[in-house]
């Protein structure tokens, strides 16, 4: 495992949409490919090929960005208070800390929104780094997108309650 680097965190911000756009269809493509074809890959990352409508979807949600001397270099969203919806950090930066940094980050904010127990659908390439944080396998499913079918795993993490 590489060097945990020294990330930033800051919101999303209107502009970011077509770097988080590349961010995600890199780690699609370059992290993802032991796990999913590359029909499977491409059909998961068309869901970036309208920027404008994929940063309309970050600013929907809380989305945090995770920078590096200022570049974002990974982001994730949760969406209402309790189910991270995408997160994604660029394959050059993998494995140092960004992805943990970012969930870390998201369970605070879930459980100051009042959430009990936090929810993912973990890519086959996610599963375990989602384990390894806690959270636990709920079922497997498939989603389609642009034609092709994706397996995933629902899973949930619970949430430390605030003391009495």
């Amino acid at each position: 495992m590489a060097r945990p680097l020294q990330a930033a965190l800051r919101p999303f911000l209107p502009a970011d949409g077509p770097i988080l756009a590349a961010i995600f269809r890199a780690a699609i493509e370059e992290l993802a490919s032991d796990d999913y074809d590359e029909d499977q890959q491409a059909a998961w990352a068309s869901a970036a090929d309208d920027e404008a409508a994929f940063g309309a979807r970050l600013a929907g949600e809380l989305t945090l960005v995770a920078t590096v001397s200022g570049a974002p270099v990974g982001f994730a969203a949760l969406k209402g208070a309790e189910e991270i919806d995408m997160l994604y950090v660029h394959p050059g930066v993998a494995g140092q800390g960004v992805a943990r940094l970012l969930v870390d980050a998201l369970e605070k904010l879930a459980a100051a929104r009042g959430a009990k127990v936090l929810r993912v659908d973990a890519s086959d390439t996610a599963r375990d780094f989602f384990s390894r944080r806690g959270f636990e396998a709920r079922h497997r499913q498939t989603v389609q997108l642009g034609g092709e079918w994706l397996g995933n795993t629902r899973m949930e993490k619970r949430l430390a309650g605030k003391p009495a």
